[in-house]
């Protein structure tokens, strides 16, 4: 049996009607920038967000730097980021001049640890940025304290977990503006390059809608030093179509999950996901651990199942950011996960037979040790 990490077919293919309508009528209507297709899309999210503003960009990475430059972060600024996170983080931070400061997940939620926050304050600190990882919303309310107390704004990078709860409330709807990115592979995922920007603030979003339009509201007349960094219609259009099928998907990931978590129960020394308190998580990823993780997907590769890990190599360890100085044993937890994770096939679509074959091979590496 072949299992590819991540198929499309489950989500697309009782769809493909829809989004190639989606497609002739935003051919059909030559217009392609900013048009009524991102305003309706914007619309949309905003409403399944439970946020007042939706604003369309090019991607995450760019969802981030605006968020950034909307609050006016910049040189001379700290940001405090997680050690266990995807390195378009750290690279919005810097494209601002601003400095990443590190903190450590908890290990069972792979978020950063809001009891380590504080001790990274100083008074440089401007921003926090928590990210919801594998699908988890992080410890949202502890973190909002936080910066509450220290005069700190938030942005939450909700790449990989739109829908996700705690208490009831949504991924990017706590921070003070946050971002998102539509890649293919996310859980709402556009067919190319897509993100987005979340808020309550009219303020921040009338000022994220400058910044992506070159610094402009009136075509040719440009207010401040902007980016081109908009979401183009027909990745809006195609998301439309997309985003009413967000939560069956997202229950479908749910099941899936339940699935691995029977049959992969007091296998070898795998460690399992686990789920905050009073939380939803919406699995974008389904991440198991173990210390032989070289050796098991190696093994399943073999058997024709498709891994990947997230993230083999930590952002403090890459060459890009050697800057900062760091060296292994630095964030000792963040390089635990990255030498132990990893991601098993998990989309809408793929079946009970097969999360059990997966299962099985998983049980079977051990059984052969």
């Amino acid at each position: 049996m072949k299992i590819p990490f991540l198929s499309f077919a489950g989500m697309h293919d009782p769809i493909k009607e829809e989004l190639r309508q989606a497609f002739e009528d935003v051919l059909d209507s030559n217009w392609f920038v900013l048009g009524k297709q991102v305003e309706n899309f914007e619309a949309a999210y905003a409403s399944f967000n439970k946020v007042a503003h939706a604003v369309g960009i090019s991607n995450g990475l760019d969802a981030i730097h605006i968020a950034l430059k909307t609050l006016n972060v910049g040189s001379g600024d700290e940001v405090i980021v997680p050690s266990n996170t995807y390195i378009a983080t750290l690279l919005a931070v810097s494209f601002v001049g601003a400095k990443p400061v590190l903190v450590e997940p908890d290990i069972n939620t792979y978020n950063i640890d809001p009891g380590k926050i504080e001790a990274a304050i100083t008074k440089a600190t401007k921003a926090i940025i928590p990210v919801h990882l594998y699908g988890q919303i992080c410890e949202m309310d502890r973190i909002m304290q936080i910066a509450i107390k220290h005069k700190l704004f938030v942005i939450e990078d909700n790449a990989q977990a739109h829908g996700a709860l705690l208490n009831g409330q949504m991924t990017g709807s706590f921070g003070h503006i946050n971002a998102t990115s539509f890649y293919p592979g996310k859980n709402l995922g556009a067919l190319g390059d897509a993100g987005g920007i979340t808020t309550n603030d009219a303020g921040l979003a009338a000022q994220a809608k400058v910044l992506r339009n070159y610094g402009s509201q009136k075509k040719y007349y440009n207010e401040t030093i902007g980016h081109n960094m908009r979401l183009d219609e027909l990745q809006a259009a195609l998301l439309s179509v997309k985003l009413p099928h967000l939560m069956h998907w997202s229950e479908q990931r749910q099941q899936i999950a339940a699935w691995y978590n029977a049959q992969l129960q007091n296998v070898g020394d795998v460690v399992l996901p686990t789920v905050s308190h009073a939380s939803k998580h919406v699995y974008h990823l389904y991440v198991i651990r173990t210390k032989q993780r070289d050796a098991l997907q190696q093994w399943l590769n073999e058997k024709g199942v498709g891994t990947l890990i997230h993230y083999p190599v930590p952002a403090h360890l890459q060459q890009a950011y050697q800057s900062l100085n760091f060296s292994k044993g630095d964030f000792p937890i963040a390089e635990e996960i990255a030498d132990t994770c990893l991601s098993l096939p998990l989309w809408p679509g793929i079946t009970e037979q097969e999360v059990q074959y997966v299962s099985e091979q998983i049980a079977g590496f051990f059984k052969n040790k």
